[in-house]
Protein backbone atom coordinates (compact mmCIF):
# COMPACT_ATOMS: atom_id res chain seq x y z
CA UNK A 1 0.00 0.00 0.00
CA UNK A 2 2.13 3.22 -1.15
CA UNK A 3 2.16 6.20 0.60
CA UNK A 4 2.66 9.50 -0.85
CA UNK A 5 3.69 13.53 0.40
CA UNK A 6 2.64 15.94 -1.57
CA UNK A 7 4.79 18.78 -1.81
CA UNK A 8 3.86 21.78 -4.02
CA UNK A 9 1.37 19.23 -5.59
CA UNK A 10 3.99 16.77 -6.67
CA UNK A 11 4.07 14.07 -4.88
CA UNK A 12 6.56 11.54 -3.65
CA UNK A 13 6.09 7.94 -2.64
CA UNK A 14 7.55 7.52 0.83
CA UNK A 15 9.64 4.58 2.09
CA UNK A 16 8.37 1.61 3.44
CA UNK A 17 10.50 0.01 6.74
CA UNK A 18 9.70 -2.03 9.61
CA UNK A 19 10.16 -1.90 13.64
CA UNK A 20 13.59 -3.13 15.00
CA UNK A 21 11.86 -5.55 17.16
CA UNK A 22 8.55 -6.86 17.93
CA UNK A 23 8.46 -5.06 21.51
CA UNK A 24 9.57 -1.65 19.74
CA UNK A 25 5.99 -2.25 17.89
CA UNK A 26 4.56 -2.95 21.60
CA UNK A 27 5.62 -0.02 23.28
CA UNK A 28 4.92 2.11 20.30
CA UNK A 29 0.73 1.08 20.70
CA UNK A 30 0.67 1.00 24.80
CA UNK A 31 2.11 4.66 24.97
CA UNK A 32 -0.64 5.66 22.57
CA UNK A 33 -2.99 3.30 23.21
CA UNK A 34 -6.17 5.87 24.26
CA UNK A 35 -5.18 7.92 20.81
CA UNK A 36 -5.54 4.57 18.83
CA UNK A 37 -8.09 2.39 20.42
CA UNK A 38 -9.59 4.19 23.05
CA UNK A 39 -7.88 1.86 25.69
CA UNK A 40 -6.28 2.04 28.76
CA UNK A 41 -3.28 -0.16 29.68
CA UNK A 42 -3.66 -2.99 31.95
CA UNK A 43 -0.73 -4.53 32.38
CA UNK A 44 2.37 -5.36 29.43
CA UNK A 45 3.66 -8.64 28.86
CA UNK A 46 1.18 -10.59 31.66
CA UNK A 47 2.09 -13.97 32.70
CA UNK A 48 -0.61 -16.95 32.35
CA UNK A 49 1.32 -18.76 35.03
CA UNK A 50 3.67 -21.72 35.40
CA UNK A 51 0.90 -23.89 33.88
CA UNK A 52 0.21 -21.88 30.46
CA UNK A 53 3.29 -20.86 30.39
CA UNK A 54 2.20 -18.16 28.01
CA UNK A 55 2.90 -14.34 28.58
CA UNK A 56 0.05 -11.75 27.08
CA UNK A 57 1.78 -8.96 25.14
CA UNK A 58 -0.84 -6.50 26.16
CA UNK A 59 -3.60 -6.64 28.90
CA UNK A 60 -6.12 -3.41 27.72
CA UNK A 61 -9.99 -1.97 29.08
CA UNK A 62 -12.04 -0.40 26.62
CA UNK A 63 -13.78 2.59 27.02
CA UNK A 64 -16.64 0.43 27.40
CA UNK A 65 -15.11 -1.26 30.12
CA UNK A 66 -14.74 -4.44 28.24
CA UNK A 67 -11.48 -6.59 28.33
CA UNK A 68 -8.87 -6.41 25.55
CA UNK A 69 -6.09 -8.31 24.50
CA UNK A 70 -3.31 -7.13 22.09
CA UNK A 71 -0.81 -9.84 20.53
CA UNK A 72 1.73 -8.27 17.90
CA UNK A 73 3.97 -9.76 14.87
CA UNK A 74 6.53 -7.82 13.04
CA UNK A 75 6.00 -10.58 10.24
CA UNK A 76 3.49 -12.33 9.04
CA UNK A 77 2.97 -15.23 11.47
CA UNK A 78 -0.13 -17.70 11.83
CA UNK A 79 1.36 -18.25 15.43
CA UNK A 80 -0.63 -14.83 16.52
CA UNK A 81 -3.87 -15.89 15.51
CA UNK A 82 -3.57 -19.26 17.30
CA UNK A 83 -2.00 -17.78 20.75
CA UNK A 84 -4.60 -14.79 20.60
CA UNK A 85 -7.02 -17.97 20.60
CA UNK A 86 -5.19 -19.20 23.03
CA UNK A 87 -5.39 -16.26 25.05
CA UNK A 88 -9.04 -15.61 24.71
CA UNK A 89 -9.79 -18.61 26.06
CA UNK A 90 -7.50 -18.43 29.30
CA UNK A 91 -9.07 -14.85 29.90
CA UNK A 92 -12.33 -15.86 30.01
CA UNK A 93 -11.66 -18.97 32.48
CA UNK A 94 -9.54 -16.59 34.82
CA UNK A 95 -12.16 -13.52 34.87
CA UNK A 96 -11.05 -12.70 38.74
CA UNK A 97 -7.44 -12.51 37.95
CA UNK A 98 -8.23 -9.95 35.31
CA UNK A 99 -10.10 -7.73 37.49
CA UNK A 100 -7.56 -7.90 40.18
CA UNK A 101 -5.23 -6.58 37.36
CA UNK A 102 -7.57 -3.97 36.48
CA UNK A 103 -8.35 -2.57 39.71
CA UNK A 104 -4.53 -2.97 40.73
CA UNK A 105 -3.41 -0.61 37.60
CA UNK A 106 -6.17 1.39 37.02
CA UNK A 107 -7.89 1.69 40.60
CA UNK A 108 -10.48 -0.17 42.80
CA UNK A 109 -13.08 0.88 41.51
CA UNK A 110 -12.75 -0.10 37.95
CA UNK A 111 -15.98 -2.14 36.81
CA UNK A 112 -15.24 -5.04 33.88
CA UNK A 113 -18.25 -5.99 31.30
CA UNK A 114 -17.82 -9.10 30.43
CA UNK A 115 -20.17 -9.39 27.56
CA UNK A 116 -17.58 -8.46 25.02
CA UNK A 117 -14.18 -9.39 25.27
CA UNK A 118 -11.78 -8.35 22.66
CA UNK A 119 -9.00 -9.55 21.17
CA UNK A 120 -6.32 -7.58 18.62
CA UNK A 121 -3.81 -8.83 15.94
CA UNK A 122 -1.45 -6.69 15.19
CA UNK A 123 0.78 -7.31 12.02
CA UNK A 124 2.22 -6.49 8.59
CA UNK A 125 0.43 -9.05 6.60
CA UNK A 126 -2.07 -11.93 7.32
CA UNK A 127 -1.89 -14.98 5.04
CA UNK A 128 -5.66 -16.53 3.53
CA UNK A 129 -5.38 -19.54 6.10
CA UNK A 130 -5.17 -16.74 8.83
CA UNK A 131 -8.33 -15.23 7.56
CA UNK A 132 -10.19 -18.43 6.77
CA UNK A 133 -9.20 -19.55 10.38
CA UNK A 134 -11.14 -16.60 12.55
CA UNK A 135 -14.19 -16.69 10.49
CA UNK A 136 -14.34 -20.62 11.36
CA UNK A 137 -13.33 -20.01 14.62
CA UNK A 138 -16.13 -17.44 15.22
CA UNK A 139 -13.84 -15.94 17.78
CA UNK A 140 -13.90 -12.23 18.52
CA UNK A 141 -10.98 -11.42 17.16
CA UNK A 142 -10.10 -8.47 14.97
CA UNK A 143 -6.62 -8.43 12.51
CA UNK A 144 -4.83 -5.12 12.05
CA UNK A 145 -2.52 -4.96 9.18
CA UNK A 146 0.46 -2.24 9.97
CA UNK A 147 2.95 -0.52 7.19
CA UNK A 148 5.60 1.92 8.82
CA UNK A 149 7.05 4.43 6.28
CA UNK A 150 9.96 7.05 6.53
CA UNK A 151 9.36 10.40 8.37
CA UNK A 152 7.40 8.87 11.36
CA UNK A 153 4.59 7.39 9.95
CA UNK A 154 2.55 4.39 11.00
CA UNK A 155 -0.82 3.43 8.84
CA UNK A 156 -3.04 0.75 10.52
CA UNK A 157 -5.91 -1.04 8.54
CA UNK A 158 -8.15 -3.32 10.27
CA UNK A 159 -8.58 -6.16 7.95
CA UNK A 160 -11.02 -8.86 9.68
CA UNK A 161 -13.47 -8.46 12.51
CA UNK A 162 -16.32 -11.10 13.04
CA UNK A 163 -19.02 -9.48 13.66
CA UNK A 164 -19.74 -8.29 10.00
CA UNK A 165 -17.04 -10.46 7.41
CA UNK A 166 -18.04 -13.75 8.78
CA UNK A 167 -22.25 -13.98 7.56
CA UNK A 168 -23.89 -13.37 4.44
CA UNK A 169 -23.48 -12.06 0.95
CA UNK A 170 -24.70 -8.66 0.01
CA UNK A 171 -28.47 -8.82 -0.99
CA UNK A 172 -29.16 -6.83 -4.36
CA UNK A 173 -26.52 -5.62 -6.90
CA UNK A 174 -29.44 -2.86 -7.17
CA UNK A 175 -29.03 -1.35 -3.83
CA UNK A 176 -26.30 0.61 -2.81
CA UNK A 177 -23.67 -1.71 -1.36
CA UNK A 178 -22.63 0.48 1.76
CA UNK A 179 -25.87 0.99 2.84
CA UNK A 180 -26.57 -3.40 2.37
CA UNK A 181 -23.75 -4.19 4.09
CA UNK A 182 -24.67 -1.84 6.63
CA UNK A 183 -28.41 -3.38 7.27
CA UNK A 184 -26.91 -6.38 6.94
CA UNK A 185 -24.00 -5.72 9.87
CA UNK A 186 -26.83 -4.54 11.98
CA UNK A 187 -29.09 -7.70 11.62
CA UNK A 188 -26.33 -9.74 12.57
CA UNK A 189 -25.56 -7.12 15.54
CA UNK A 190 -29.12 -7.86 16.66
CA UNK A 191 -29.04 -11.99 16.37
CA UNK A 192 -25.69 -12.59 17.92
CA UNK A 193 -25.07 -9.87 20.40
CA UNK A 194 -26.15 -10.42 24.39
CA UNK A 195 -27.73 -7.22 24.33
CA UNK A 196 -29.84 -5.90 21.31
CA UNK A 197 -30.54 -3.04 19.46
CA UNK A 198 -34.28 -3.64 19.67
CA UNK A 199 -33.69 -4.08 23.80
CA UNK A 200 -33.33 0.09 23.54
CA UNK A 201 -36.17 0.50 21.10
CA UNK A 202 -38.73 -1.68 22.38
CA UNK A 203 -41.55 0.15 24.37
CA UNK A 204 -40.65 3.11 22.40
CA UNK A 205 -43.28 5.85 20.47
CA UNK A 206 -43.26 4.18 16.70
CA UNK A 207 -41.62 8.04 16.04
CA UNK A 208 -38.73 7.30 18.14
CA UNK A 209 -37.96 4.10 16.94
CA UNK A 210 -37.90 5.49 13.58
CA UNK A 211 -35.67 8.04 14.66
CA UNK A 212 -33.35 5.81 16.23
CA UNK A 213 -33.45 3.69 13.06
CA UNK A 214 -32.63 6.41 10.94
CA UNK A 215 -29.48 7.56 12.96
CA UNK A 216 -28.62 3.89 12.99
CA UNK A 217 -28.89 3.61 9.01
CA UNK A 218 -26.93 6.80 8.70
CA UNK A 219 -23.56 6.11 10.95
CA UNK A 220 -23.50 2.41 9.91
CA UNK A 221 -23.22 3.81 5.81
CA UNK A 222 -20.28 6.10 6.73
CA UNK A 223 -18.10 3.04 6.55
CA UNK A 224 -17.81 -0.43 5.47
CA UNK A 225 -15.49 -1.34 9.06
CA UNK A 226 -18.37 0.55 11.49
CA UNK A 227 -19.52 -2.02 13.95
CA UNK A 228 -22.82 -1.71 15.97
CA UNK A 229 -22.15 -2.85 19.41
CA UNK A 230 -25.41 -2.76 21.79
CA UNK A 231 -24.39 -2.22 25.37
CA UNK A 232 -26.78 -2.85 28.51
CA UNK A 233 -27.63 1.44 28.69
CA UNK A 234 -26.51 2.36 24.87
CA UNK A 235 -25.68 1.64 21.92
CA UNK A 236 -22.34 2.12 20.66
CA UNK A 237 -20.85 2.66 17.44
CA UNK A 238 -17.19 2.45 16.68
CA UNK A 239 -14.52 1.19 14.43
CA UNK A 240 -11.37 1.04 16.15
CA UNK A 241 -13.37 2.80 19.00
CA UNK A 242 -16.20 4.33 19.35
CA UNK A 243 -17.86 7.64 17.44
CA UNK A 244 -20.91 7.85 18.58
CA UNK A 245 -23.37 6.33 21.55
CA UNK A 246 -26.46 6.47 21.69
CA UNK A 247 -29.33 6.46 24.26
CA UNK A 248 -33.12 5.94 22.90
CA UNK A 249 -35.84 7.67 25.75
CA UNK A 250 -39.43 7.94 25.10
CA UNK A 251 -39.28 11.27 23.62
CA UNK A 252 -36.31 11.67 22.25
CA UNK A 253 -32.61 10.42 21.58
CA UNK A 254 -29.43 11.35 23.11
CA UNK A 255 -26.16 11.49 20.90
CA UNK A 256 -22.71 11.22 22.93
CA UNK A 257 -20.18 12.31 20.00
CA UNK A 258 -16.38 11.80 20.31
CA UNK A 259 -15.85 15.81 19.30
CA UNK A 260 -13.90 18.14 21.46
CA UNK A 261 -16.45 20.48 22.55
CA UNK A 262 -13.91 23.23 21.86
CA UNK A 263 -13.81 22.35 18.09
CA UNK A 264 -17.14 23.17 17.65
CA UNK A 265 -17.41 26.77 16.54
CA UNK A 266 -21.10 26.88 15.79
CA UNK A 267 -22.95 25.45 18.85
CA UNK A 268 -26.42 24.23 17.90
CA UNK A 269 -29.58 24.62 20.36
CA UNK A 270 -29.70 20.94 21.07
CA UNK A 271 -25.98 20.59 22.23
CA UNK A 272 -23.85 20.69 24.82
CA UNK A 273 -20.66 20.26 26.62
CA UNK A 274 -21.04 17.11 29.14
CA UNK A 275 -16.95 17.05 29.44
CA UNK A 276 -17.60 17.97 32.70
CA UNK A 277 -20.66 15.75 33.72
CA UNK A 278 -21.16 12.30 34.01
CA UNK A 279 -23.02 10.58 31.57
CA UNK A 280 -23.53 6.83 30.00
CA UNK A 281 -21.81 5.78 26.96
CA UNK A 282 -18.48 7.57 25.72
CA UNK A 283 -18.24 11.09 23.97
CA UNK A 284 -18.46 14.31 25.76
CA UNK A 285 -20.21 16.57 22.65
CA UNK A 286 -24.24 15.67 23.73
CA UNK A 287 -26.82 16.04 20.88
CA UNK A 288 -30.52 15.60 21.91
CA UNK A 289 -33.01 14.37 18.83
CA UNK A 290 -36.21 14.75 19.05
CA UNK A 291 -36.87 14.58 15.23
CA UNK A 292 -35.58 13.78 11.63
CA UNK A 293 -35.07 17.87 11.40
CA UNK A 294 -32.98 17.27 14.15
CA UNK A 295 -30.96 14.06 13.18
CA UNK A 296 -30.17 16.32 9.47
CA UNK A 297 -28.90 19.41 11.39
CA UNK A 298 -26.44 16.17 13.44
CA UNK A 299 -24.97 14.52 10.91
CA UNK A 300 -22.28 16.95 10.33
CA UNK A 301 -21.21 16.73 13.77
CA UNK A 302 -21.66 12.96 13.51
CA UNK A 303 -19.44 12.99 10.11
CA UNK A 304 -16.90 15.14 12.44
CA UNK A 305 -16.83 12.50 14.90
CA UNK A 306 -15.85 10.36 12.20
CA UNK A 307 -12.76 11.83 10.78
CA UNK A 308 -11.98 12.62 14.07
CA UNK A 309 -11.09 9.06 14.66
CA UNK A 310 -9.44 8.25 11.56
CA UNK A 311 -12.64 7.63 9.80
Amino acid sequence: MPLFEIVKHNAAALEQSNFATEKELQSLVERNLGTIFNCRLVASEYSTGAQHAGRIDTLALSEDGNPVIIEYKRSESSDLVNQSLFYLSWIDDHRGDFELAAQRSLGGDVEVDWSNMRVICIAPNFRKYDLHAVQVMGANIELWQYRLYAKGLLYLEEVYRKSYAAFGKAESSQKNPVMVEAGRKAAITRASARYSFEKHTDGKPKRIRDLALSVEEFIMGLDPAMEEVPKKLYVAYRISQNIACMIVHKGHVTLFLKIDPKDVTSVPFNSRDVSGIGHYGTGDFEMVLKSQVDLDAAKPFIEMAYRKVGG
